[in-house]
């Protein structure tokens, strides 16, 4: 995938905009980053698109604005010279498709079946969109599509909201998903900035679903770790079970045969995406990472570390 695709893969959620003035543009942009999601899909069913492209684009560089619902090239034209960094349509057009490749712009047209797919690759597409998600067989088609078209990856839109978006995403052949469910036309139209903001942090709390997994304590040694491990499972009933460099109690508490990390020990957060909750802690909250206390697993990020103690305690992330 090119960079843009990558950086909306990382995000997960994109939230399609239509604004009828463009005077919402920037008012709306800041609740969206303020929430968590630094980016917007602007669709041109109004004429208020593309100077609100513009403004998102230049008031906030950092942001991935792109355009949707492009039908020419015409449109294309307009959308990048506002600031668009991706272009998404509806429908497969070959002639809007090949003007946006020709001009090195990421372009994710819009598929329904398994005829739509075999254009794209024909025309050397990597993602293509699913539309309308839900109306077109949902996930369920989705993954029967890519069965056979395995290189091929998607991006549904339309039926998306906080009830499916985690189900859609746990799909690995699904990037992210378009969603209008915390810009409601009627929420801009009020002004509720606030109100869009709340909406857009909790869409992406469910998307990355973070749990407390577990506890580590520091022991001085096997015998330590033994014991404290010993202690809970004779008291509160969890199974102690030994590892290479810790004993479990159950799955909430392990103790650990030597000084690890933190102070303290460790805590483990469980999350539905290592690498779109990192994307959104170093993005949105600033926090860093120790980037060789990553793991990897069948090229996926599976664990990283916080560069940074929380009470005497070391933070990872960890796949649920």
């Amino acid at each position: 995938m090119n960079e843009v695709l990558e950086k909306i893969s990382k995000i997960g959620i994109v939230p399609v905009v239509v604004l009828d003035d463009a005077k919402d543009a920037k008012p709306l942009a800041e609740a969206l980053i303020k929430g968590g999601l630094p980016c917007a899909e602007v669709t041109f069913r109004t004429a208020a698109a593309e100077e609100s492209i513009r403004i998102m684009a230049s008031e906030f560089p950092d942001m991935l604005v792109g355009a949707g619902t492009v039908l020419t090239t015409e449109q294309v034209d307009r959308a990048v010279n506002a600031g668009a960094k991706f272009i998404v349509s509806p429908g497969l057009n070959p002639k809007v498709v090949k003007y946006c490749l020709e001009k090195g712009v990421p372009v994710t047209p819009g598929t329904s079946n398994p005829s739509d797919v075999e254009q794209a690759i024909e025309l050397g597409l990597e993602v293509v969109k699913f539309f309308p998600a839900e109306a077109a067989g949902g996930l369920n088609m989705i993954k029967s599509m890519a069965a056979p078209y395995t290189q091929m990856k998607f991006m549904p839109t339309g039926g998306i909201s906080a009830k499916n978006i985690c189900e859609y995403l746990a799909f690995d052949k699904i990037i992210a998903c378009g969603g209008s469910w915390m810009v409601k036309k009627d929420l801009v139209a009020a002004g509720k900035y606030d109100e869009i903001q709340a909406l857009t942090e909790e869409a992406v709390r469910t998307m990355l679903g973070f749990e407390l997994r577990h506890i580590g304590v520091n022991c001085a040694d096997e015998a330590a770790a033994d014991a404290v491990a010993s202690r809970y499972d004779e008291l509160f009933g969890f199974t102690k079970k030994a590892g290479n460099s810790s004993i479990f109690a159950g799955i909430e508490v392990e103790a650990m045969k030597k000084v690890g990390r933190g102070a303290n020990g460790h805590i483990a957060i469980g999350t539905n995406s290592v690498a779109r909750a990192k994307n959104y802690l170093e993005s949105v909250k600033s926090v860093k990472f120790i980037e060789d206390s990553a793991v990897v697993k069948n090229g996926k990020l599976t664990a990283i570390y916080m560069d940074e103690e929380i009470g005497g305690f070391a933070i990872h992330l960890v796949q649920k």
